[in-house]
């Protein structure tokens, strides 16, 4: 049999791979507010804050952050290894495990944000924008009486879209794959030639 390669797949295993170690490094969305005032680098593997210089981080974000790393480092090193042996026995149970976790990353991540930017409205009246620039009113609570008005600016950096483009690769791996490992393949009857009986 001729060994098959799911090109797609070992395209989306190195992508997570440099995704992770890029990551780190480079926020998947920023946040600034005034003059560098407060900075928020966010990213399902990296979310660090920055107040006045100093950063810092919170530790229940940083475990959800270990988490992530590990969760994407098993799926890149999983569709990896099925991407080379895409028709062993083992390779579907491998491909089920890995595909589906870049596209939840990318997906939980958007919706925590979205969800936050509602909270701080909600609680605290600041409009956070998710992308673009806005100009907020601080809450005279926070302020001590005085009216302070503070610029944001935010949006989606490019470790962003090579997150989705990994998810994008993971799942046209997964449909490639009925392709390279067909389950429905006819398979040729046997035919049995009957010895003849001598008398």
């Amino acid at each position: 049999m001729q060994t098959k390669i799911n090109w797609f797949g070992l395209a989306g295993s190195i992508t997570v791979i440099t995704l992770i170690t890029i990551s780190i490094f480079v926020p998947w969305w920023q946040l600034t507010v005034g003059d560098d005032l407060v900075t928020i680098n966010a990213s399902p593997l990296n979310t660090n804050f920055n107040f006045i210089g100093d950063s810092f981080t919170i530790p229940i974000i940083m475990a959800l952050n270990i988490a992530s790393i590990i969760s994407l480092s098993a799926a890149g090193i999983v569709m990896l290894i099925y991407s080379i042996k895409p028709q062993k026995s083992y390779s579907k149970r491998l491909l089920s495990f890995a595909y589906k976790k870049p596209l939840y990353s990318v997906l939980l991540f958007v919706i925590g944000l979205f969800l936050i930017t509602i909270l701080v409205k909600s609680l605290f009246s600041i409009d956070v924008p998710l992308s673009g620039s806005s100009t907020s009113t601080l809450p005279t609570d926070m302020t001590q009486g005085v009216t302070l008005s503070v610029q944001m600016n935010a949006g989606f950096l490019w470790p962003f879209l090579l997150a989705t483009l990994s998810a994008g690769l993971c799942i046209i791996a997964k449909v490639y794959h009925k392709k390279i490992n067909p389950t429905n393949t006819p398979q040729s009857p046997t035919i049995i030639n009957p010895t003849p009986t001598k008398i």
